[in-house]
């Protein structure tokens, strides 16, 4: 079974938000209205809907770093993380926890890089040399 997913969250300003994941992160924009836009989100759907930003708090612990809860985000192969890394620096983005790699030479290896939207809606992209690693313990 092939499946796709799909948030929806809100955020202050469409404008802005077109230029942060369309211009930044490079997602290609679906529909819209006046008041949401669709992305196509590295082949998932996000809604960014007119409204308040759903309230976080730094209580997820990653490593010697409390990083923002609830969030979300998505998992790439190295390369396709390595890439989006150097965009995000590029850009100037700045980061909750900065790419770097966690668990080095042991099983669920892993790349990560914190960072928050414009609006502060907090996203943390993995990256694994394979994806069949996710679950490794």
């Amino acid at each position: 079974m092939k499946s796709l997913f799909h948030l929806a969250f809100n955020v202050r300003d469409l404008d802005v938000a077109r230029r942060f994941y369309g211009g930044v992160l490079g997602c290609a924009e679906g529909r819209s209205t006046a008041t949401w836009v669709d992305f196509d989100f590295f082949s998932h759907q996000i809604s960014l809907h007119l409204g308040e930003p759903f309230k976080t708090e730094r209580t997820g612990h990653v490593g010697d770093t409390l990083v923002p809860m609830p969030h979300f985000g998505l998992v790439l192969a190295l390369p396709d993380w390595q890439a989006l890394a150097q965009r995000l620096q590029a850009a100037h983005t700045e980061f909750v926890l900065a790419p770097q790699v966690r668990f080095e030479g042991q099983p669920g290896e892993q790349w990560t890089m914190f960072f928050c939207d414009p609006f502060g809606n907090p996203i943390e992209i993995k990256g694994f040399r394979s994806l069949d690693a996710l679950y490794a313990a």
